[in-house]
């Protein structure tokens, strides 16, 4: 693995939630070959970069760790990978109403207790927030405000607005904030164009069907009103 980002699709921010835009960095569901943007452990730090998890000099910190220790940028990128799969597993069972595999939620609880260890109460004056305490260079760092996210959005009423795409083949996650909550899509302008042009590709093919198969008929019935006449 490398501490640089590979040449990956561009991350997407569709699922109105931080630990679902993690959750949808790859490709789910009846792909043989999915999509991968966590292909490096460059490319976990781009995405932190772009999520807003992370500040500048963090980066940095971390970037000169991983080209410091791949073994242990590598690992880190495989700690992000499984907690990836747990928040999907997590969310798609609640997505679906069914309970979560027991091995899922128990990944995210091991990542949820180490998130919770760095985790302090920050007070500014008469404001309170909650902040993610390093002790040093650790290269999971990142993952910390993910699974913080994942168990507040698991225990928040947004949570019943949780949908899977409808695409077979897509598998992402998202909250579905429309007004008569009726997102089908992660995105209509991939999967919900996608649907609508194999719908389109079906229906012609029906169309060219029946047409092939009315004009022997048609034929035929020529063939016997020009018997009738002879």
């Amino acid at each position: 693995m490398t501490a640089e980002p590979t040449d990956h699709p561009p991350f997407e921010w569709i699922a109105g939630h931080t630990c679902l835009d993690f959750a949808n960095t790859v490709t789910w569901i009846g792909s043989v070959h999915p999509n991968e943007r966590l292909a490096s452990y460059g490319d976990l730090l781009e995405w932190a970069d772009q999520a807003e998890i992370l500040d500048q000099a963090a980066l940095r910190r971390l970037r000169r760790a991983a080209r410091s220790a791949p073994a242990a940028a590598d690992a880190a990128l495989q700690s992000a990978h499984a907690l990836r799969e747990a928040i999907h597993g997590v969310f798609l069972a609640r997505a679906e109403g069914r309970e979560p595999e027991p091995a899922a939620s128990g990944t995210l609880n091991r990542f949820l207790g180490q998130a919770l260890g760095r985790l302090r109460l920050q007070v500014e004056g008469c404001a309170c927030s909650w902040v993610f305490v390093d002790e040093g260079d650790e290269l999971e760092r990142m993952l910390w405000p993910v699974a913080w996210s994942a168990a507040s959005l698991l225990t928040s009423d947004d949570a019943r607005l949780l949908r899977r795409c409808a695409a077979d083949r897509c598998g992402w996650l998202f909250l579905d904030r429309s007004r008569n909550r009726s997102r089908r899509w992660c995105d209509m302008k991939a999967c919900g164009n996608s649907a609508k042009a194999r719908r389109h590709y079906a229906r012609t093919r029906r169309l060219k069907r029946a047409g092939s198969q009315q004009a022997p008929r048609g034929r035929a019935e020529a063939a016997g009103i020009q018997q009738l006449r002879d």
